[in-house]
């Protein structure tokens, strides 16, 4: 079974009378363990669609399934629930709460997706540590660079295990070297602990360490390539 399906979905917003189709009627699978790019031009739809599945937005017509369960079906709390328990979100502007430290936004994510076990601190710290910022755990976000929030997004993404994690155009405000580190990151992520990533983006070193590229343009998926991800450099 697909951890995300799309069947013909279809988005459609309204300028006044005009009807603007952003999405033409998409039908795609992800699963499980991809590290897999929606790439396409400003406006060909992606972070539309990257939206739809993360159950940010709903399709004007058609069918999302998250792990078997059909999106449409679920009243608008348990839609909430099941989108804080089984998908994380990155973004380009990272997200997080200035008055938080670095633990605090981390564990604020934890809490919210209902997570219940007595090992909270621990697995915040830990998942802090993984991406390098055991030193950082009190730093508030004015006090980190622009690739130690990104890192703290992603601590704040997969803290809660979930199912996908979804990322619109993370290296959009990184330069080239901290990006490289941040998607070596979010790699080792998928290679080690089997995460499930999905990315919407133009940037082609994005694209380049993606397995799998689905190409977007005018709502619809044109196109799709597969290839052998960029080597893995060290972090840093």
């Amino acid at each position: 079974m697909a951890l995300c399906r799309l069947e013909d979905v279809t988005k459609d917003y309204w300028l006044g009378e005009v009807r603007v189709p952003a999405l033409r009627g998409v039908s795609t699978e992800i699963q499980a363990g991809e590290f897999t790019a929606f790439a396409g031009p400003s406006g060909s739809g992606k972070t539309t669609l990257l939206n739809i599945v993360g159950l940010l937005d709903t399709p004007t017509a058609g069918k999302v399934f998250i792990d078997g369960t059909e999106a449409s079906t679920l009243s608008g709390a348990a839609l909430g629930r099941l989108r804080a328990s089984r998908i994380g979100f990155i973004f380009q502007s990272f997200n997080l709460i200035p008055v938080l430290s670095a633990f605090e936004n981390v564990e604020l994510a934890l809490k919210l997706s209902g997570f219940q076990g007595g090992d909270q601190k621990e697995r915040v710290r830990k998942a802090l540590v993984d991406v390098g910022l055991e030193k950082y755990l009190d730093r508030r976000p004015n006090q980190l660079s622009g690739g130690q929030q990104q890192r703290v997004a992603i601590a704040r993404a997969l803290v809660k295990e979930p199912a996908l994690v979804l990322a619109d155009e993370p290296t959009a405000n990184l330069d080239r070297k901290t990006g490289e580190a941040i998607l070596a990151d979010m790699r080792r992520m998928n290679e080690e602990r089997g995460a499930t990533f999905l990315f919407s983006t133009h940037d082609p070193m994005v694209i380049g360490h993606c397995r799998r590229v689905l190409h977007v343009e005018d709502g619809l998926v044109q196109s799709e390539s597969h290839h052998e991800p960029h080597a893995l450099g060290a972090a840093t």
